[in-house]
């Protein structure tokens, strides 16, 4: 495909919805069929345009994920980690996460499970796991935990 139509495809695409630079460079790639030197010139043009802001994009995402999934702060970072967005953008965008929001959410999430899983002899472990597996610290899920725990007995 020629690299102007390229480039005005990824255009309309960045004008939709964030994406970052990784993201971008791989369509480019492959809509380009491997030209890297080509690729590269569309993903500058797109960052030095502003269609393209890493920062923007990892706070956005940030955000969406510790309001509506649930996630904690590892699980995003390590997932925007494996988008190549540098772990300085990321921590400046994990500051756009409001805390009170987030521990609310793991409160949320700890009583809901609990719920289910009171009658279990495995309870606390599992418990444990499955909000370590949401990406939060092993020092807040463990105090959310206790929390929940000696709340309901």
């Amino acid at each position: 495909m020629e690299e102007k139509k390229v480039l005005e495809r990824l255009q309309r695409q960045c004008a939709r919805a964030e994406s970052c630079t990784w993201d971008v460079r791989r369509k480019a790639l492959k809509a380009l069929e491997g030209d890297a030197e080509a690729a590269e010139r569309i993903v500058a043009s797109l960052q030095k345009d502003r269609f393209v802001d890493d920062l923007r994009y990892a706070a956005a995402f940030a955000r969406e994920k510790s309001s509506l999934q649930g996630w904690g702060a590892v699980k995003i970072r390590f997932l925007l980690r494996g988008k190549g967005i540098p772990d300085g953008t990321i921590s400046e965008a994990l500051q756009e996460v409001d805390p009170a929001k987030a521990a609310s959410k793991l409160e949320k999430l700890a009583a809901d499970r609990y719920r289910i899983l009171k009658d279990d002899p495995q309870c606390r472990l599992k418990l444990l796991k499955t909000l370590l597996s949401r990406g939060y610290g092993y020092d807040e899920v463990e105090a959310a935990v206790n929390r929940v725990m000696h709340t309901n007995d």
